[in-house]
């Protein structure tokens, strides 16, 4: 709690204005201070002090055999695993997702509102995973903390991500137990800063006003990974979100206008094809056609259309045929080539 109170202190605006504020990273006088209480705990034999899995845990090496020691070559016996390409393929999934949505968030927070490559980002990440495991080092994804970090720190380009990688290195090598000393709470506090500034309550206000369309995938997405784990959680919301595609494009296949009366003749009615008509138009298309009143003239609009499918296609010729008993008279619009073959 002190941790958490003393970030949130350090990043308000009336703080910011003094020049050590800016210079200083708040992130590192929370870890600092964290640091320095749960000294004065153990110290002074007070049961609130945490030790063990509840702190920093890196491998220390005394000498240089020892360093090198911490590095193993892979067991290439284990390729006859078949649970072994289970798990990397659950890794790869899982880390691209986590990579993608950080680079997301992370253009959010740029101040020069740049994007970033993804295609590169995972290509690089996929060849620094693949570097690491021959060594026996662990998978490695963009995170969120580091990169808002950075920003925090007035960094403007990549090498900023350059110099980060090596103050890690260095300091992982020559004081592993200093940084074994940090609470796990320490960096609790500073994810739970970043989070908040992430999941701010006016971005649920801004995706609730978007409509029931995005807010209902958004929020159970966010249900789905708490009560999940973020590859589940993903899963459920993209179906989610399909469904509502699907739905949507269903909805909005063509445009449905009644234009005059023909002096009393009858009814004219546009109907406006969409950019892409698939077999999910097929059902809306038939209803709407089957609607259509006797002595009509009926104007079906192909021209912004670049896919028709089959069976759209086939409700339109159908419709045709059945128009002649009605007293409809159906007008094509748009490509020669869409035309030929309904006419076909």
């Amino acid at each position: 709690m002190i941790c958490l109170s003393i970030f949130i202190l350090w990043e308000q605006p009336f703080m910011r204005k003094h020049t050590i504020f800016k210079i200083v990273p708040g992130g590192l006088i929370t870890v600092i201070a964290g640091v320095i209480i749960n000294e004065l705990f153990i110290n002074s034999g007070s049961y609130l002090s945490i030790k063990g899995e509840h702190l920093v845990n890196l491998p220390v090496a005394t000498n240089f055999d020892e360093f090198l020691g911490l590095f193993t070559l892979p067991d290439w016996s284990i390729l006859s695993n078949s649970k072994l390409y289970v798990v990397a393929a659950t890794i790869a999934i899982v880390a691209s997702l986590e990579t993608l949505l950080c680079i997301e968030a992370t253009d959010k927070l740029d101040p020069y509102k740049r994007i970033t490559s993804t295609n590169r980002e995972l290509k690089a990440q996929g060849i620094g995973n693949i570097a690491a495991g021959l060594i026996g080092g662990l998978p490695m994804t963009s995170v969120i903390v580091r990169s808002s970090a950075n920003l925090d720190s007035g960094a403007k380009t990549k090498l900023s991500a350059i110099i980060h990688g090596i103050l890690l290195f260095v300091t992982v090598i020559f004081i592993p137990n200093i940084l074994n000393m940090i609470p796990l709470a320490a960096l609790a506090a500073i994810l739970l800063v970043v989070g908040y500034k992430l999941a701010r309550i006016s971005l649920f206000k801004r995706m609730y006003s978007l409509g029931w369309d995005q807010f209902l995938p958004f929020i159970i997405t966010i249900i789905a990974i708490l009560f999940t784990d973020l590859l589940r959680g993903i899963g459920i919301g993209m179906a989610v979100s399909i469904f509502f595609i699907l739905r949507n494009n269903y909805r909005s296949s063509f445009k449905f206008n009644s234009i005059s009366k023909d002096n009393g003749t009858g009814e004219t009615i546009h109907i406006a094809l969409a950019e892409e008509m698939t077999f999910l138009n097929k059902g809306s298309m038939l209803v709407t056609l089957r609607e259509i009143p006797e002595n009509s003239h009926v104007v079906i609009d192909g021209s912004q259309s670049k896919i028709i499918d089959h069976d759209v296609k086939e409700v339109i010729q159908n419709f045709q045929e059945t128009a002649k008993h009605k007293n409809i008279n159906v007008e094509l619009k748009g490509s020669e080539t869409w035309k030929k073959h309904i006419i076909n």
